[in-house]
């Protein structure tokens, strides 16, 4: 039925990874391959530090009751949005349906933490329901329950987890955890460090809260490089190479501290070309700019983003390898799975995201091509919801989304055509210029009209459109010139009156 939610496969195992962190003292890449395949890449600039996790004390500016929503400042350019969904006691009873208005007002501070960076035009979102990452747990501080990843599957194992967590913590403990599955080898130490560290550190984000002024940062998420190893690094992590000399030692130091298991994972990468370039990263950034994507034998991908969401279309290409043309079909939308989830994380695309395959005549091949994608997808850090073949044949799925592009945070829209993908033609543009001198002459009594425009636009006046420039020339009854300016785009024109 359609946009009924797929599953998505917990158990399957992962393929093994190489994490490459490239630093410079602008910006550090962090990119991780999965069989030799780049699969995601992040980066963070000295000057554009992502938001996400940072806990503000925010003052709420304005209370929107026809939203259920609020704009909080926390010091940004930009008011933070707060939606009631967001709020932690609607959160915690979410049969309560609370009115945003009864729960807070303007004029009010309170303690806010980042869940999603400014995106475009749209400031950052906020929730009240704070949580703070460790190597093993996620402290829920606000809560009294240990949740469990749902990545751990095994009853037993589950079930293990929470009890040993239980005797750790301290009998008045009322604190809330989620057991991360990087705690499925942690021994009881380790879990115990985590504990005290996320305890010592809410204790702090309190005092902190009570001595600043509003619109204060009172907790800042670790750098990229540490991020690395406290949320990248897993069991199938085959290497880390780092090629900073300086920022490898530190990393060290605090895989030492933190995440014992990565130390011998950690490597200085001293090679002869920079190391983007001796795994084919750039070159594989590059193309992730590109709507195309080729696959093997000739099929193709072509991925448009829009501000609503993304579509992704299949197409076979050249491709007619196969014993018929159903099979064809097949094949082409087989292979497009896997492809698919891999440009999801490398270009970290969000929101709603629309999959058309080539329509397929089988309802059994539907159904392969379906378990198929949930398989590709199951990989992915980033929460997906997967849903079945619509009416139109369609596949839609939403992929959570907490941070900008990469499009958007290595790009810019294009001057030319502001952001269009298009260019008005020369003749679209000698049709408006004569348009508008039609306008002008009935509003000014010029001596003579001028038009200064782009080599290209100039150049159709004086050749396909001489004659209509000519007729123009006669029904205004005044002459006009031409005057090339090669620092004009296309679209750009002046029309001055002498």
């Amino acid at each position: 039925m359609a946009f009924e939610t797929y599953p998505l496969p917990k158990d399957l195992p992962r393929p093994p990874e190489t994490v490459l962190v490239n630093i410079t003292p602008q910006e550090t890449r962090v990119a991780i391959l999965e069989e030799n395949n780049i699969c995601e890449l992040h980066i963070e600039r000295n000057s554009e530090h992502s938001l996400v996790g940072n806990i503000y004390l925010g003052i709420v500016r304005r209370v929107l009751p026809g939203m259920q929503s609020a704009f909080v400042d926390v010091g940004l350019e930009r008011a933070a949005f707060l939606h009631i969904m967001d709020i932690v006691e609607q959160r915690q009873n979410p049969e309560s349906n609370q009115r945003i208005e009864h729960v807070l007002f303007e004029g009010q501070t309170l303690l806010v933490q980042v869940i999603k960076d400014p995106i475009n035009s749209k400031g950052a979102r906020l929730s009240t329901q704070i949580s703070l990452a460790g190597r093993f747990l996620v402290h829920l501080p606000q809560d009294e329950h240990i949740g469990i990843s749902q990545r751990i599957d095994n009853e037993f194992d589950r079930h293990t987890l929470r009890e040993r967590l239980n005797a750790l913590l301290p009998e008045t403990a009322c604190h809330g955890y989620i057991i991360r599955t990087s705690a499925e080898n942690a021994s009881d130490a380790e879990l115990q460090a985590d504990v005290d560290y996320l305890t010592k550190l809410w204790g702090n984000i309190q005092h902190q809260a009570k001595v600043l002024p509003p619109e204060s940062l009172l907790y800042e998420d670790l750098p990229l490089v540490q991020r690395v190893l406290r949320d990248m690094f897993n069991n199938n992590t085959h290497e880390i190479l780092v090629d900073s000399r300086q920022n490898f030692a530190r990393m060290k130091h605090f895989a030492e501290q933190y995440v014992q298991g990565a130390v011998e994972k950690l490597q200085r990468f001293q090679g002869e070309r920079p190391l983007f370039e001796t795994f084919g990263v750039e070159a594989e950034i590059n193309r992730a700019l590109q709507p195309r994507v080729n696959l093997n034998f000739g099929s193709y991908l072509i991925i448009e983003t829009t501000e609503a969401m993304t579509t992704i279309d299949v197409n076979t290409g050249g491709f007619v390898g196969a014993r018929n043309f159903d099979e064809t079909i097949f094949k082409t939308n087989l292979e497009a799975c896997h492809a698919i989830a891999r440009e999801l994380r490398l270009r970290n695309l969000g929101g709603i995201i629309i999959i058309d395959f080539i329509d397929m005549m089988l309802e059994e091949h539907r159904e392969a091509v379906l378990q198929e994608l949930a398989k590709a997808l199951s990989f992915d850090r980033t929460r997906v919801t997967l849903n079945g073949f619509t009416r139109l044949g369609l596949v839609e799925l939403t992929r959570k989304r907490s941070r900008e592009s990469l499009k958007h945070i290595l790009c810019e829209p294009c001057p030319t055509c502001q952001g269009k993908g298009s260019l008005k033609t020369a003749q679209s543009l000698c049709y408006e210029i004569q348009r508008e001198i039609v306008r002008e002459s009935r509003r000014f009594d010029a001596r003579e009209f001028r038009i200064i425009a782009s080599p290209k636009v100039i150049d159709m006046f004086l050749d396909e459109e001489s004659q209509s420039l000519a007729m123009l020339i006669d029904f205004i009854g005044k002459p006009i010139s031409l005057s090339v300016e090669t620092a004009y785009t296309q679209e750009q024109y002046d029309i001055v009156l002498v």
